[in-house]
């Protein structure tokens, strides 16, 4: 819930400083952020239903583990937690994303 209330803070004072109402907003989370996505969408709709900024729609992209080799470089998608590099098998990996939360995007029309 306090996610969705920060998100609601940043669309009003953009849609304040722009004298816009916002009519999406996008949102990035990372497969091991912690975040559930439709959790997220329930409390967003619940904080925006009956507010002057309905209806204002969640746009969310789901954001995959991905590992990149220390050895060769090569960035992959983690699955079932398997690690090693698939290119050349260095169990040298370091997270490249997967733990985003990240506030993308606004689409907004100008009153």
């Amino acid at each position: 819930m306090s996610i969705a209330g920060s998100m609601l803070e940043a669309v009003r004072a953009e849609s304040a400083r722009h004298n816009a109402h916002v009519l999406a907003v996008g949102v990035k989370i990372g497969e091991l952020s912690g975040v559930e996505s439709e959790s997220l969408r329930f409390c967003f709709e619940a904080l925006v239903q009956d507010t002057d900024l309905a209806p204002l729609a969640l746009e969310i992209e789901r954001l995959p583990w991905r590992n990149r080799c220390r050895q060769c470089a090569q960035e992959f998608a983690v699955e079932e937690y398997r690690t090693e590099c698939p290119q050349c098998g260095s169990a040298e990996t370091e997270m490249a994303s997967g733990r985003e939360l990240e506030f993308a995007y606004m689409e907004i029309e100008e009153t």
